[in-house]
């Protein structure tokens, strides 16, 4: 049995906005041309993959920034946006992986809990094989990946009609001193941390992006197709 494809698309280190109108996009694409022959129906969806250019905070379905802190935020020189996400604030910046897979979960046989936590299974497995085995998922609302009381990889998806998007965002060479203008998601009395940081060295997007690839493949069961390899 083939496995289902999902379209692989590397955006690099782009503007916050740039990610969205491509998320967008795919999510017309997924919602309106099902079953057509530029889209079999092997193929399931996309992968976006990016890097943050400059910092932006992100406000998610519940809010999670009054009017007066988006102003403090703006000040400090970072973008302020609300998004179609689940949770509350957090923040986007140069150095965190993002990954925005816009699927069709019914293709691939999934709910979206299980869509959820496959996410973390890929953050968690990316973080072994950076060697952290403490790294490990929580239950709501600690939704994400954590070494101890430290938070690694934030989660906040969005679906309708059976399509997801939005994602996941994991810090690796993050600053994180961005974070300390917020209380992350919501949860007080937690803090945040990167790959760099735990592993006491300088852990770029790019080192990471091969074996996270991998940890999707695996987790997701789905093979990865270029807009070169479509040709």
């Amino acid at each position: 049995m083939r496995q289902p494809m999902v379209r692989l698309v590397r955006l690099g280190r782009v503007p916050y906005t740039e990610v969205l109108a491509l998320q967008e996009q795919w999510l017309r694409q997924l919602q309106t041309e099902p079953d057509t022959e530029a889209r079999p129906r092997i193929e399931v969806g996309a992968l976006l993959l990016s890097e943050p250019a400059a910092p932006v905070y992100t406000a998610g379905l519940r809010g999670g920034l009054t009017p007066e802190e988006a102003v403090r935020l703006r000040a400090l020189g970072a973008e302020v946006r609300a998004t179609g996400r689940g949770g509350l604030a957090t923040f986007h910046g140069p150095g965190q992986l993002l990954c925005h897979p816009v699927l069709d979960l019914r293709r691939l046989g999934l709910r979206l809990r299980t869509h959820v936590a496959a996410l973390e299974a890929c953050a968690v497995r990316l973080c072994e094989l950076q060697g952290l085995p403490a790294a490990r998922a929580r239950p709501p609302p600690y939704t994400g990946v954590w070494l101890g009381e430290l938070k690694i990889c934030a989660i906040g998806v969005r679906c309708g009609r059976h399509i997801t998007s939005h994602g996941l965002a994991l810090n690796c060479c993050t600053d994180l001193t961005w974070f300390e203008h917020i209380v992350p998601c919501g949860l007080v009395g937690t803090g945040v941390t990167s790959l760099s940081k735990e592993l006491q060295r300088y852990v770029t997007v790019d080192e990471v992006m091969p074996p996270f690839l991998e940890a999707f493949k695996e987790t997701y069961k789905c093979t990865l197709t270029s807009e070169d390899s479509l040709n």
